[in-house]
């Protein structure tokens, strides 16, 4: 590359010669930064949606192309989180999209030292036993005071953050009338 369109290339003369002394507009811009779109732009639609995270309900928009989310940000118009997103709504993408995301249901037996896949049926029929056969084993219809308790102490459930509302509503409800007491949610601890 020759001197003269080295020298004309920098910055400062850019700044002069453009009429933008403060560096602000476009002698600020490289070449590569001055063909930089939004990734936003692609995209074929926006999709509003909320944050699974917690409780507060932070609107999203949920960029998607052909089919994947590409982008998903703050929603400006909401009235809630007024565009702003924490760090796990922000990085919510990744909820759907990370290569580390597991598909199939993992298990370890007592004291095993590996975990194996399980088919999903078999995991659920798990857990369905479990829970009938341990409810059977320490329901309490009574207190010690004859009032009635009609509940089991033996069970808990502990929900994780990436349940949604609706979601714990129902696992709510559930809990409940399995009479099941211990109910509590790691979104909110």
């Amino acid at each position: 590359m020759e001197l003269t369109k080295l020298i004309a290339r920098w910055p400062a003369l850019r700044q002069l010669r453009e009429g933008d002394p403060l560096g602000l507009g476009k002698a600020a811009q490289s070449p590569r930064s001055a063909s930089l779109v939004p990734r936003i732009d692609e995209a074929d639609s926006v999709v509003p949606s909320i944050c699974p995270y917690c409780a507060v309900g932070c609107a999203q928009l949920v960029y998607v192309k052909g089919g994947e989310v590409t982008h998903i940000e703050g929603d400006p118009r909401s009235p809630i989180s007024g565009g702003r997103l924490c760090p796990k709504g922000q990085a919510s993408k990744s909820f759907s999209t990370s290569p580390l995301r597991e598909y199939k249901v993992k298990y370890r037996r007592p004291y095993g030292t590996s975990w194996e896949e399980l088919s999903l049926e078999d995991a659920m029929d798990m857990i369905a036993e479990r829970i009938v056969k341990t409810r059977a084993e320490t329901w309490e219809s009574e207190t010690e005071s004859g009032e009635p308790a009609n509940r089991t102490m033996a069970i808990g459930n502990l929900g994780g953050a990436t349940l949604d509302n609706e979601e714990n509503y129902l696992i709510k409800k559930l809990m409940t009338g399995l009479g099941i007491v211990q109910v509590e949610n790691q979104a909110r601890i």
